[in-house]
């Protein structure tokens, strides 16, 4: 996964801390965390919506982020993304709506639009609420930005088994921004009050946003970002992560069995199977989740 050295990065896609956003609406996409959080939330009978607020329905007080600070002066060039791994988020972002950019344009329909990944640590205040790092990687479609705690990699790897690597958290952005594109084309309203199960419309988007990530990675090469094509061993690590936060593989481990009722995002299977569907392909049209069995 290695960066054209001389390409440019646009640092102004990613923030680096946290600013005040206040308002509400559920958060789309959250990672490993998040999910083992709502499972648990779900167990003990808690609201989700909760999880995002710190208890309470109150999105002030303090984010817990470190102060905002600029990375232009870091991450200029594709050689800057293949040593520091907060640019390498950067060059990820750069290509990943590169891409969308340019699909929207392709298929006539309306433009896109930018979305920032906001990198906290800790706590974060956003337009969805108060989040921590608890929740993982998650959208707020009230805001429009990405949120990211990169210590999320460490627990991907440690706590759930993952193999890690620069790929499986290209992908996890991937899968983040792919609930970008689905609040920009209206898909996201079709989830409604349909928001756990196997065959809801929630693990439907969830896996719908794997599917787009794995079209991007596909593409990716073509966005100019990137000396090559990914390689197999790149996939792998996105195959990995992909099956890591499966909602199945997630319950074994923190409730011992497996309860498909309870599912929000997908088994390990079903979001292998939809990263696969939209690597091999690169066509977002064939990433209709909602239609048929997942």
């Amino acid at each position: 996964m290695d960066f054209r050295d001389d390409v440019d990065l646009d640092a102004s896609q990613v923030e680096e801390g946290g600013g005040g956003f206040p308002g509400g609406g559920l958060a789309i996409g959250g990672g490993v965390v998040g999910v083992v959080a709502l499972v648990v939330a779900l167990v003990l009978g808690v609201n989700p919506a909760d999880l995002l607020s710190g208890g309470s329905s109150s999105s002030g007080g303090s984010t817990g982020a470190r102060p905002a600070s600029d990375l232009t002066s870091r991450c200029k060039k594709g050689s800057d993304a293949d040593q520091s791994e907060k640019c390498r988020v950067v060059g990820v972002v750069n290509s990943v709506q590169k891409y969308w950019r340019d699909a929207f344009a392709e298929r006539g329909k309306q433009p896109y639009r930018n979305a920032r990944t906001v990198l906290f640590t800790d706590a974060v205040s956003t337009g969805c609420g108060q989040a921590s790092s608890a929740v993982g990687p998650f959208y707020c479609p009230a805001d429009s930005r990405v949120y990211l705690d990169l210590g999320f990699f460490e627990e991907l790897e440690s706590k759930f088994g993952a193999k890690g690597g620069p790929f499986a958290q290209a992908y996890v952005i991937g899968h983040e921004y792919g609930h970008h594109v689905q609040n920009l084309l209206g898909t996201t309203r079709r989830v409604g009050g349909d928001s756990q199960g196997a065959d809801s419309a929630s693990v439907r988007l969830e896996l719908q946003a794997d599917c787009y990530a794995g079209v991007w990675a596909k593409n990716a090469v073509d966005t100019g970002f990137y000396e090559s094509p990914f390689t197999a061993a790149d996939i792998q690590e996105a195959l990995d992560a992909a099956a890591a936060v499966g909602d199945d593989r997630i319950q074994e481990r923190t409730q011992g069995r497996v309860d498909p009722e309870g599912w929000t995002h997908g088994s390990s299977r079903q979001r292998v199977k939809w990263f696969t569907t939209g690597y091999k392909t690169g066509s977002p049209a064939r990433c209709d989740t909602f239609s048929g069995a997942v």
